[in-house]
This record gives C-alpha cells, sequence and structure tokens, in this order.
C-alpha cells in the first residue's frame, strides 16, 4: 500500500501524520474528464483540494467513530488520504468542479474551449 507521511510542526512537538494513495478512475468524455477518487469515511468537511503549477493536489481526512466499550478487533485504518496529480495543460483549471457522495469524490476537469473539437463550416 503506498503510504506517505508528512512531519505536522505543532510547537515543540512534532507529529506524524499518515497517507494513502486511495484508487481512483479517469474518465475521458468529449468535453473534459471525470476523476473518481474513493475516499471512505471521508466528507466534505474533511476534504483540501486545490490546484498549483498545474497540479491538482486532494487531501482527505477522516476520524474513526468513537468506540463505547472495549475494542475486541478493526480493520479499518486511521490514516488519510493523499493523491497528487500533474495536470494536463489542456485542462480548464479555473472550471474545475468537485462533489462527494457516499464517500466517492467525483471531480469535473472541462478541457480548455481552445483545445475542443469544432467543426468548420466551408463557405
Amino acid at each position: 500500500m503506498n503510504t506517505l507521511t508528512r512531519e505536522n510542526r505543532d510547537g515543540d512537538r512534532a507529529q506524524a501524520e499518515q497517507f494513502v494513495a486511495p484508487p481512483a478512475s479517469v474518465i475521458e468524455a468529449g468535453d473534459g474528464y471525470k476523476l473518481e477518487i474513493e475516499m471512505p469515511g471521508v466528507n466534505k468537511e474533511g476534504l483540501e483540494v486545490s490546484v498549483e503549477n498545474n497540479e491538482l493536489r486532494i487531501v482527505g481526512r477522516r476520524s474513526l467513530p468513537e468506540i463505547n466499550g472495549t475494542l475486541v478487533h478493526r480493520e479499518s485504518r486511521s490514516e488519510n488520504f493523499r493523491r497528487v496529480f500533474e495536470l494536463d495543460p489542456s485542462i480548464d483549471t479555473s472550471k474545475i468542479s468537485a462533489h462527494i457522495e457516499q464517500g466517492i469524490l467525483t471531480l469535473r476537469l472541462p478541457k480548455a474551449e481552445q483545445v475542443k473539437p469544432r467543426k468548420i463550416t466551408v463557405s
């Protein structure tokens, strides 16, 4: 499993934040791309999506539910998610949109107008 560690400095104390790379799918449509990323347990408040220098950076943080009683067994992990994608210059980064539902983050990455196919009329 791809695990990344980032150091967080909080005063004098250093904490290690664990990240895993979530599975992703990219689908090309005529006018752009759809990127779907699986992030179980992540909600809108736990997401950070940004674009800088043609890099799409996605971080999803989740917390495991509080346990009232004695934990006997747990297979889910408390790691957070992180993916970085290099964007093709043909993508219009100002029009990227994102939506999360049931742990699936869906991003729409539209192509810029100048690279979309167009029909040329002959006179």
